[in-house]
């Protein structure tokens, strides 16, 4: 990835993150999930990039989205795959909660998983135990695994999951394992990322949740150095037989078969992101473990973003304040040709 376009690449995620803090609160998801996804197609079409989405939010609830091949950017040689998720997060952002994000993963054209936005099994870890994984065997077998490999008893071993009935029994058995449980509400890309983060408490992230995620976390896991194994499942194998969950399970069945994918399949890490030439951007709406959320005032906004670049092995953490456009008014994290003012800082 050009190291000239990393910048750019932050304020589509930016953009995003503010487009959706308008409605932080405001108790309607799709609204605000219907702003950050017309911030970030704006950000991405000015770039210079011949892009293509090939995982994005929103079949899966119908809510706003960047579909599925669409062709994003300004045509140049440049030709790229980006899985988005403008917020994860929606229901977050809706009520005022914490952990809401927007984020962004972009690779070489061919190299992320392109896959309809359904359902993912997924099992993530750090470095430390980075090729003993291994989604064939049972969830125990695994655990087990992984604390030889991190040289931990199962006590002493931490797992983040999402809090939904579908994990009841998981959690249960948990539990029984001895195993520390860390639950989370909604989205699970920071909780993936938080276990290549030696100074975090999670070893490992287990759950069910959307295949975006999926795709982005696993590129952002690639440049950490840390691995991962999916498997996509149908919304009636997840949430059980109903006419509507029927219906809409022959259709991903349908899609998966027409873009080469097996459902059931144990996908690895090189299935998902193919290419160490990958870039990751986050940006938080609202205050949550990976990043603090955006802050506004009258005379200025401030987002915190994390960009990974894979290639170079680098993490940038930017503190970005912006005032506003002294004629609309309005906070444009585009820099210098808008009128607004904008300070960055690595740090």
């Amino acid at each position: 990835m050009k190291h000239t376009l990393t910048q750019q690449f932050n304020r589509v995620t930016e953009a995003a993150a503010i487009a959706g803090f308008e409605w932080l609160g405001r108790g309607d998801k799709n609204l605000a999930d219907g702003a950050a996804v017309t911030a970030m197609r704006q950000q991405l079409n000015a770039m210079p990039i011949d892009g293509t989405i090939v995982i994005g939010e929103g079949e899966i609830d119908n809510a706003p989205m960047l579909y599925i091949g669409e062709k994003v950017g300004q045509s140049s040689d440049l030709q790229v795959d980006i899985a988005v998720d403008p917020i994860e997060g929606t229901r977050m952002t809706a009520f005022g909660q914490g952990n809401a994000l927007s984020v962004m993963a972009v690779a070489e054209a061919g190299t992320l998983l392109h896959a309809p936005d359904m359902y993912m099994e997924k099992l993530i870890v750090g470095p430390a135990a980075k090729g003993v994984i291994d989604l064939h065997l049972s969830l125990e077998d695994n655990l087990r695994r992984i604390s030889q490999a991190l040289q931990k008893n199962l006590s002493d071993l931490t797992v983040s999951i999402l809090d939904k009935p579908r994990h009841a029994p998981v959690i249960a058995a948990l539990y029984q394992l001895g195993v520390r449980v860390f639950t989370f509400p909604d989205g699970d890309v920071s909780a993936s990322l938080l276990t290549c983060f030696p100074d975090q408490p999670i070893d490992v992230m287990y759950g069910i949740g959307g295949a975006p995620e999926g795709v982005i976390s696993a590129a952002a896991i690639r440049a950490l150095g840390g691995d991962m194994h999916a498997r996509l499942l149908t919304r009636e194998q997840v949430k059980g037989s109903s006419a509507e969950h029927c219906l809409a399970s022959r259709e991903e069945t349908t899609r998966c078969q027409a873009m080469g994918l097996t459902l059931g399949q144990v996908l690895r890490l090189d299935d998902l992101a193919k290419s160490d030439n990958v870039l990751f951007s986050a940006t938080g709406i609202t205050d949550g473990d990976l990043l603090k959320g955006v802050a506004a005032s009258e005379s200025s906004i401030t987002t915190h973003s994390v960009v990974i670049d894979g290639q170079r092995q680098t993490q940038q953490w930017i503190k970005t304040v912006t005032t506003p456009d002294p004629i609309t008014t309005k906070y444009l994290p585009t820099g210098g040709n808008d009128g607004g003012m904008v300070y960055r800082k690595n740090y």
